[in-house]
């Protein structure tokens, strides 16, 4: 509420904001006066209350005063409405000399009423405003009294971390030691709602705090977060309810088939809705404080970014330019929340939770807002460079990797390409223990599989662009020579010169950025000291900027933006037979093998790659993923894999099969087909999101390459085996051609096919073996 400079009430509202310790102990006193002078009783106060709360609802289109709001908030409510009443009475009936009286008399007798006010208040009922002017007030005594308060305090950052951040006790266990209450009052200034800020803002406060805190000076100077902003989750259900979308809060609960039904409807009728006026005033108010930067708008779920549950990807992120009128850029950013908040119910999200046991926890969506960091080149604007980082490598391309020293995939532009497996593009793989090391073997592969597109902000255009790489480079650009370098006659060669012409044959490989800077030696430094402290190894997304690229050896900023424990797979101590009979052997690789053992496998779904790149159009090739979905469903209780061409949840159907979390989440392996006609070699999935989603679920993800000398692919198994698939959803039999179900007795009977990865060896291998049953008859 902003009041004139020179209303009375005004000058008690910033007479008090001195002293934010003591407004409560001031403000009772006020009001003690304004019963005593006979303005109003005590009953008639209480009633004013209730009813101006009742408007203020009302005025935010809140028609059920105690139905359609949660206790606290009302309690928050009330608790402004009393305040701003006092001090509005105060001012028009009583003298601006009895209020600095009443203040210093209040200031006079604070020592003696600590130990009174401390024993009245309960942290876990109080409202924030309490337990923050308490935790104040321990803060600001001598550090002898302090140390009497510690346990209290102590308490209240606990119950203001789980009010305010996360209720999830593995985070509350390890943040209670790092926040300050410096660090909760700013979240409070940047928080719109009185609902927690979700996980993905939690884990990036709490990186940022610990290396603060216990990294390296040169970690200290170089580690940021961007200008970030809350909207706490309880803003969410106040869309809905002004909307009128509660009707779609038991989604979870339908079958598969309803959700995927539904969620078109549902995108339709959350997307660029309004929201209450209250939450609307405070976004405009925010778009003033960022002014025409570009921001992201990124979920921030109560359940994202936890231990064990990452939910990486399963909810939406969206840029906006904010480059129009400050009506466009409201619309612009209302339109991106409310797109956020439809993805909270989309079938991979509702499927997920369901599958991780978390389907019946109220799982609000709150929302990061976060300025996106980056330059303007030329018309656009993007970050030097981008990626995630993970503390822990699970798939090494060569033994002289070290696992514990970790990995990045880093792109230039914008992070999205990082995270995603997007079209026919590569990221930069760096293993931070050999940070020169590619993952391809010579030159011209590193050319071939290198970063194509990058994604961008058009400045001009006022949207989101993906671009090739040779339109965006400019030779004038000062970050070019730590990012590309010329391929010419089949050699990679450093930019040394600004001069260049066509014939210069530009590839995105990052070296010099990771030869003469620091980055790839700190990154590796931070991963260490947060998995240290998370007490689990780590993965965080991160944008890079060269502080000065003219230096002969430039410093790096690194903008945390997101950090969560790293999802592994679950690993067993196997090893490959020595003995292992080829003829047993169904297919086997020597591609980046990761370590475990999946056993008794007795289906095996496959893609045949003729098949689905004969199907005659994206809508055909959507179906087939519809029908692996149902086959995933029917075969719940069976053991089974899935084996197909390119890459396994791309979003380009045209590089490999098109499926989300929810079409394949009981496989336990997805085998990528790639060389001898089929296509070219995926590139490695692990660091996207649906890699997560394959470690959570303990699915192995592994890849033959055809035209490996190495490599096993036992044609007759996976073509002249019976088709089951009619047997087991006849609805989908008409695509027999493109979709086999394979059961591994009908092409030996009374067998089933063990998985081993032995990343020791550098080799995978799914071989025939006999079933229990069978050995014993064998050995009798």
């Amino acid at each position: 509420m902003t009041l004139p400079g020179s209303d009375p009430t005004y000058r008690i509202y910033l007479a008090l904001a001195q002293y934010p310790i003591f407004q409560r102990r001031i403000r009772n006193r006020m009001l003690r006066q304004l019963y005593e002078r006979g303005i109003f009783s005590s009953k008639e106060f209480d009633t004013m209350v209730r009813e101006q709360a009742i408007l203020s609802q009302a005025r935010e289109g809140l028609t059920d005063p105690f139905g359609e709001e949660p206790a606290h908030v009302w309690k928050e409510r009330v608790i402004s409405v009393r305040n701003y009443l006092i001090d509005l009475h105060f001012a028009q009936n009583l003298s601006f000399e009895l209020f600095e009286d009443i203040v210093r008399q209040a200031l006079a007798e604070r020592g003696a009423e600590t130990d009174e006010i401390f024993d009245t208040v309960n942290p876990e009922l109080a409202p924030q405003e309490v337990l923050f002017e308490q935790a104040l007030a321990i803060l600001n005594m001598p550090e002898e009294e302090r140390k009497e308060y510690k346990a209290r305090l102590q308490e209240i950052k606990v119950v203001l971390i789980r009010n305010m951040i996360s209720d999830q006790l593995a985070y509350i266990n390890i943040a209670k030691d790092w926040f300050k209450v410096s660090d909760l009052v700013d979240i409070r200034k940047h928080k719109i709602g009185a609902g927690k800020i979700g996980g993905k803002a939690a884990g990036m406060l709490l990186a940022e705090r610990i290396l603060k805190e216990v990294g390296n000076q040169d970690v200290v100077d170089s580690i940021y977060i961007p200008p970030s902003y809350f909207l706490g989750a309880d803003v969410m259900y106040a869309f809905m309810v002004h909307n009128d979308l509660m009707k779609w809060a038991d989604q979870k609960y339908k079958t598969e088939e309803e959700m995927h039904a539904d969620y078109p409807t549902i995108q339709e009728e959350y997307t660029c809705k309004p929201f209450p006026p209250d939450s609307h005033e405070q976004l405009e108010e925010m778009l003033e404080r960022i002014g025409d930067r570009p921001i992201i708008v990124r979920s921030s779920s109560l359940l994202e970014d936890n231990f064990g549950m990452a939910f990486a990807g399963k909810y939406d992120s969206h840029f906006c330019p904010n480059q129009g009128s400050p009506e466009e850029n409201l619309k612009q950013l209302i339109c991106a929340i409310s797109s956020v908040y439809a993805s909270a119910l989309n079938p991979d999200a509702l499927l997920y939770r369901r599958s991780m046991g978390l389907q019946d926890y109220d799982e609000r969506i709150a929302v990061l807002i976060q300025v996106v960091q980056g330059e303007q080149l030329n018309d656009y604007y993007l970050p030097h460079a981008a990626g995630v980082a993970f503390s822990r490598n699970l798939f090494r391309w060569s033994p002289q990797i070290e696992r514990e020293a970790g990995f990045v995939r880093l792109v230039w532009g914008l992070g999205t390409r990082a995270v995603d497996r997007v079209g026919e593009d590569y990221p930069r793989i760096v293993a931070l223990s050999h940070p020169l090391l590619h993952p391809a073997a010579n030159p011209k592969d590193i050319r071939n599989h290198s970063q194509q597109h990058l994604d961008l902000i058009d400045i001009q255009n006022n949207e989101m662009k993906t671009l090739p790489v040779g339109e965006v480079f400019d030779p004038q650009y000062p970050i070019l020579r730590y990012i590309a370098q010329s391929y010419q006659d089949g050699f990679l060669a450093p930019i040394r010169s600004n001069f260049l012409n066509q014939s210069h044959d530009l590839v995105l490989t990052f070296d010099e950025l990771l030869r003469r800077t620091p980055f790839a030696d700190r990154m590796r430094r931070m991963l260490a000291t947060l998995q240290e402290h998370y007490r689990v190894p780590v993965d965080l997304e991160f944008t890079l900027r060269v502080r000065d690229p003219r230096a002969a050896k430039p410093e790096v900023d690194i903008f945390v933006l997101q950090c969560r424990p790293q999802s592994q797979l679950a690993e067993s101590n196997v090893r490959l037979p020595h003995d292992l009979d080829e003829e047993r052997i169904i297919f086997a690789t020597e591609r980046v093998v990761p370590h475990g053992h999946v056993k008794d496998i007795n289906y095996v779904l496959f893609v045949p790659p003729e098949g689905y790149y004969a199907l005659p159009d994206q809508a055909s090739r959507s179906k087939l993923g519809r029908a692996i979905g149902r086959l995933n469903a029917a075969l719940k209780d069976e053991t089974f894999i899935c084996i197909g061409p390119g890459r396994w949840g791309t979003v380009n159907p045209d590089l490999g099969v098109k499926i989300g979390y929810s079409d394949i989440y009981h496989s336990q392996a997805l085998v990528e087909l790639s060389g001898d006609g089929v296509g070219p070699a995926p590139e490695p999935s692990f660091g996207t999101h649906f890699f997560q989603d394959l470690m959570e679920a303990q699915i192995f993800p592994l890849a033959v390459y055809l035209d490996d000398a190495e490599a096993i692919f036992k044609r007759e198994f996976f073509y002249d085996t019976p088709n089951s698939l009619a047997e087991v959803s006849p609805s989908d039999a008409e695509i027999a051609s493109a979709l086999r179900l394979i059961k591994v007795a009908d092409y030996q009977p009374d067998h089933h096919i063990e998985l081993i990865m032995d990343d020791e060896a550098n080799r995978a291998a799914a071989f025939l073996a006999a079933n229990i049953a069978n050995k014993h008859e064998e050995r009798t």
